[in-house]
């Protein structure tokens, strides 16, 4: 196989199934080259994804070494993912009253979640993390995403028990957007003690649903080493989480006016693990 198609297939391998490491003997094997080729192909494979912003690759040392590819969005992709979402959430016809808005359109959009996905595989990449953790519904398909992207189980926190994943833990918890005690359980087989896992949400108010994920999975002994959102409101300033990273924030919702003010300034720079 000629270098071109060599290194076409070898970025298309990584990007098909990313943070997987592989050795270097894989893909020796494969090509029928010896190693100094191959470190030549992936120089420039390296190379072809940084240039499209969407990753890097990232070389391990030692005995157990190799290579994987780290997705990620460059600084030019963000800042376009933010502004998409802002003038999708400017639509005035998204305000449901009480300052609800519709919002599930963006959660099933595959190439929405798919740039935010990268997006947190990118920021969480260093974590170490074990699992990824959501709660259902809205939040599941980004979810999905950055497991895929980080290549991690995904761990579905349900509203209620279900038969079919046998013995549950639940607690009770508060949460700040319906403004009311609700219900989470997680099924006992989903995970191991003594893990590290990160919550990934669509919509975070008051930060409710995600203390609430995080002392579920306390139960586990398990660490939420990191917290990620698609969205964040900016109020009420006093989150009952000290942690966490925005895709973007909604700053307002006036349903007189009928507008809604939706900005990422700070979204870039927001305090995370």
């Amino acid at each position: 196989m000629k270098k071109n198609k060599r290194v076409g297939s070898l970025i298309t391998e990584l990007l098909s199934h990313p943070s997987k490491q592989y050795s270097y003997k894989d893909f020796c094997t494969k090509f029928d080259i010896a190693k100094s080729s191959l470190s030549e192909d992936i120089a420039i494979a390296g190379e072809v994804i940084a240039e499209e912003g969407i990753g890097k690759l990232e070389t391990i040392q030692g005995a157990n070494g190799g290579f994987r590819y780290i997705p990620s969005l460059s600084s030019n992709k963000l800042d376009n993912l933010q502004r998409t979402l802002a003038s999708k959430l400017s639509d005035p016809s998204r305000i449901l009253g009480g300052n609800f808005l519709y919002t599930s359109d963006l959660m099933f959009d595959s190439q929405l979640t798919r740039s935010m996905g990268a997006y947190f595989a990118g920021e969480f990449a260093n974590l170490k993390a074990d699992y990824i953790v959501t709660v259902e519904t809205k939040g599941i398909s980004l979810a999905a995403d950055v497991a895929f992207m980080m290549n991690l189980p995904l761990v579905v926190v349900r509203r209620e028990a279900k038969y079919s994943e046998g013995s549950t833990v639940s607690i009770n918890y508060f949460s700040g957007s319906y403004d009311r005690i609700q219900k989470m359980s997680i099924a006992k087989r989903a995970v191991a003690p003594n893990k590290r896992a990160i919550i990934i949400d669509d919509f975070m108010r008051g930060g409710g649903s995600l203390k609430g994920v995080t002392e579920i999975l306390s139960e586990f002994d398990i660490e939420v080493v990191g917290a990620g959102v698609a969205i964040a409101s900016r109020e009420p300033s006093k989150k009952k989480i000290s942690s966490y990273l925005p895709v973007i924030y909604l700053d307002s919702i006036d349903e007189e006016s009928k507008v809604i003010v939706a900005s990422f300034d700070r979204a870039k720079n927001a305090d995370n693990k």
